[in-house]
């Protein structure tokens, strides 16, 4: 690094550094508050007491183990969808010939350029004449079919050698086995990518499961905790954001986790 480079360089790392701990402190002062008793909330002093009992009181508060279980399904309902429908789909797109084929692919990109939020209306227009209102079906339908999972997984697809498709052709593998047994174990690096943003972001989610929500039998976490910290609730923050760290922790903890592998499973998807 030459001398030119070093205040760069420096200036750098500094605004990372900056970046970093402006990103963490919101998290910092939740573990702080949701640790400690309420009248430590704006406190930070080091002799301050520890506790538990922000979390005992937030569970008993509200259903979050409903919230738990309705979330764990609507995450887990939509990621075997979209790799049930994303596979065959990327497939076609990457390997088969057919009319229109760049066309129609190109329409399935448009996909990303639309934000979801401006088909709420119609989206719930939609589950209301399907008399879908109101459950856990309804906040996964719209997500289903995923063009960005239709694209990465067709980026990989077309990274696999056309000589293991011609070899499992020629040992008589059908068109369903050639793409089970050749391209979906080759592209396990781009699943796992995929499942862990998909998890993530419909774990998440807030506006579509708000609207399309009545009832504590179909809230998601994030909608739940929404209607908990309402002020018609009360304002606690030691309880809030206990409740903040207990909805969010599994996500943190499978970030602190899985980072590495997440990190590679995106330089190996192909995106090019």
């Amino acid at each position: 690094m030459t001398r030119t480079q070093l205040p760069t360089r420096v200036l750098e790392i500094l605004g990372a550094w900056v970046l970093g701990i402006i990103w963490v402190l919101p998290l910092l002062y939740a573990v702080w508050t949701a640790f400690h008793p309420a009248a430590y909330a704006t406190s930070f002093t080091p002799d301050a007491p520890l506790t538990l009992a922000n979390f005992a009181r937030a569970w008993e508060a509200a259903p979050f183990a409903r919230y738990f279980l309705n979330t764990t399904i609507l995450v887990t309902l939509i990621l075997v969808a979209q790799f049930v429908l994303c596979t065959p789909a990327a497939f076609a797109f990457a390997r088969m010939e057919f009319p229109g084929r760049d066309t129609v692919f190109a329409i399935v990109l448009l996909q990303l350029m639309v934000m979801p939020d401006v088909l709420l209306v119609g989206n719930y227009r939609s589950m209301a004449s399907l008399g879908l209102v109101d459950t856990i079906l309804a906040i996964a339908l719209p997500y289903l079919g995923s063009a960005f999972g239709i694209f990465l997984l067709r980026q990989t697809f077309r990274m696999v050698p056309q000589e293991l498709d011609d070899a499992a052709r020629l040992e008589g593998s059908s068109l369903m086995g050639r793409l089970w047994r050749v391209y979906v174990p080759l592209a396990k690096p781009t699943y796992i990518a995929y499942g862990l943003v998909s998890v993530s972001y419909h774990w998440n989610n807030f506006l579509w499961p708000l609207v399309i929500t009545n009832s504590v039998t179909t809230r998601p976490l994030t909608v739940g905790l929404s209607v908990f910290a309402s002020t018609d609730q009360g304002i606690d923050w030691s309880i809030i954001t206990a409740a903040t760290l207990m909805t969010s922790a599994p996500l943190l903890l499978a970030f602190l986790l899985f980072q590495r592998q997440f990190v590679q499973s995106f330089m190996r998807a192909g995106i090019r």
